[in-house]
């Protein structure tokens, strides 16, 4: 059985994120993954509201289950960060270890054989997605426990959020909205720019 020593994972504020995907985009730019596409990400949007998003990503468990599904023993984990390595020779493509997974962290390479994990961008120091969220809806964190009461928060602000929408619908308070949209195009396009600066893309939301 693997303890992982010391671990951090990437997690979401569901409330904060729009759901813009451009964490995707980043992290396949990130990992060389060309022509670009999201679907090579290592991390998942998922849209469930306009005002709940989830970001889906390896929590680097004890003991994987991702690790002991494997029938190959293609998947190793780090005892030191439990950071998952794929051996991409070994890895056939199966699919048991997404279906082991209980957070949607591992998912199929669309063109390969093999699996995609994040790994919290290693050769770049830090996770990319993290520094490029235009909402600032992602960060490290340390435990499940942590990760798990924003997901809670978040739910429980829906009913919250659904009302304020429908006052302001109401009173046809246009103004606030439009004042929240522009402020977030306004990030969007800044994050945009200094990726096109980092790595000569220009991605097309």
């Amino acid at each position: 059985m693997v303890k992982v020593k010391s671990k951090k994972f990437v997690a979401v504020s569901p409330t904060k994120c729009t759901g813009c995907s451009l964490c995707e985009y980043v992290c396949a730019l990130a990992h060389n993954e060309r022509p670009l596409n999201p679907r090579r990400a290592r991390l998942r949007v998922i849209r469930a509201t306009p005002a709940f998003n989830l970001v889906m990503t390896c929590r680097f468990c004890d003991d994987a289950p991702c690790v002991r599904a494997c029938p190959r023993e293609a998947l190793i984990q780090s005892e030191e960060n439990g950071l998952i390595k794929v051996i991409e020779s070994k890895c056939d493509g199966c699919g048991w270890c997404v279906q082991a997974c209980p957070y949607g962290g591992i998912s199929i390479h669309p063109d390969k054989t093999s699996v995609l994990v994040c790994d919290l961008c290693e050769s770049e120091g830090e996770p990319q997605c993290i520094k490029f969220c235009p909402e600032e809806a992602l960060d490290l964190v340390t435990s499940d426990k942590e990760a798990n009461k924003r997901l809670a928060l978040a739910i429980e602000n829906i009913p919250i959020e659904a009302e304020r929408i429908t006052r302001i619908v109401k009173e046809k308070a246009w103004d606030s909205l439009l004042a929240e949209a522009e402020e977030r195009a306004k990030r969007l396009s800044e994050k945009l720019e200094a990726i096109d600066k980092k790595w000569g893309v220009k991605i097309k939301l």
